[in-house]
């Protein structure tokens, strides 16, 4: 391919089964994409939801790639990236929203960056709160030890770099596989992700192999990006199982063998998994007592009055803070607002006890996610 022909940037999405989150990002992506001479690749691992339909029907200008298995987190990514056009990829998780000058500031922060391998943002959960592990330490068998076990060793570093602050920009060891933003040549050149990894641990192999070629990766600790994590799985015993079993993985592959403590971290793996098997992970979402729409549609109100069973009321932005009392819900509406506002919102107001959600532009629906580590609700209307 000549130079010439070359887009500027790239976005994969991988998705399995996570049909209305996967069209919020597509739209959010849509629109920060909206300046620049990009494109958009899903990857669809044989989802036995509405997934593709709802692609074709509504976004017939995304690239998709239907498998006909689910071949897995890294060789799906792979087949994004071999037919991408993009000068720059960006390997994004369906359950992820972007603001409208999402790419526009990584790009041009990208283009600063000294020997730059990867890039990833702040990424906060569906309750506008951090996700420490958008920047991460080595994973080294003894760090593994370290949480998996939730003890502290004198020297041997936290799973998650501490030592930058959340809103930094700083050089870390390993970034997130949700949102990463990279160069197509250096992706190449140290050969993708690695498929030996099926789910978990790929982005931490990716991040480790741009290191050991002499790559730095970068945190940006000022662009935000909503992450709705869990929606992919449950964080339940084979959750700890995989994820345990992949940096088993990942310190064979790049340290060298300890034998004892790779025993030891494989009877905790078991003894932990037992001892998850027998918790509920799904927590449960408390009883929201009064709903608010940030809108003017009063057909919309009406219809989510209906559907939830209360009187939903209309709220501006500016009283938001105004009701920050335990369960109160805040469902912002898209046409109202664009995704920046509802992210920098959702910042402002974590913590005062309201819970968030989101009605896409065009979309019967509304979702979010009222815990970081728990499944998102989509309730359509």
């Amino acid at each position: 391919m000549l130079k010439h022909d070359l887009l500027e940037l790239s976005v994969i999405i991988l998705n399995y089964n996570v049909r209305y989150f996967l069209e919020l990002c597509i739209l959010s992506v849509q629109k920060a994409t909206k300046n620049l001479n990009a494109e958009i690749i899903v990857i669809d691992n044989n989802s036995l939801d509405d997934s593709c339909k709802m692609v074709k029907e509504r976004f017939p200008n995304v690239s998709l790639i239907e498998n006909k298995e689910n071949v897995g987190f890294a060789k799906a990514n792979n087949q994004g990236v071999a037919m991408a056009k993009g000068e720059y990829i960006c390997i994004l998780n369906p359950d992820t929203v972007v603001a409208e000058d999402t790419f526009i500031k990584i790009l041009a922060a990208s283009k600063k960056l000294f020997h730059m391998g990867m890039v990833g943002p702040r990424l906060i959960d569906g309750t506008g709160n951090f996700l420490p592990e958008s920047k991460r330490n080595v994973p080294s068998p003894l760090t593994s030890f370290r949480r998996l076990f939730g003890i502290k060793l004198r020297k041997v570093k936290n799973y998650y770099a501490d030592h930058i602050s959340e809103t930094a920009i700083g050089d870390v060891d390993i970034l997130v596989g949700a949102f990463i933003l990279v160069k197509k040549t250096a992706y190449e050149s140290v050969f993708g992700f690695d498929e030996d990894y099926f789910m978990y641990g790929e982005d931490i192999d990716l991040s480790y192999k741009m290191k050991r070629k002499g790559l730095e990766n970068y945190y940006i600790g000022s662009i935000p990006v909503i992450h709705y994590k869990g929606e992919s799985t449950d964080r339940n015993s084979e959750y700890i199982k995989r994820f345990y079993g992949a940096m088993r993985l990942f310190y064979r592959k790049h340290f060298k063998s300890n034998w004892f403590l790779d025993a030891i971290v494989s009877v905790g793996i078991r003894f932990i998994s037992v001892i998850q098997s027998f918790k509920n992970h799904q927590k449960e979402k408390e009883i929201t007592e009064n709903y608010y729409l940030v809108s003017e549609n009063e057909e919309i109100r009406q219809r989510l009055s209906s559907v939830l069973q209360k009187e939903v009321e209309f709220t501006s932005v500016e009283s938001a803070r105004d009701l920050a009392y335990r369960n109160n819900e805040l469902i912002f509406d898209n046409d109202m607002m664009s995704f920046g506002e509802i992210i920098k919102k959702m910042q402002e107001l974590k913590n005062l006890g309201i819970t968030f959600k989101i009605i896409p532009t065009g979309c019967n629906f509304m979702l979010g996610s009222d815990f970081s580590d728990g499944k998102g609700e989509v309730i359509a209307f």
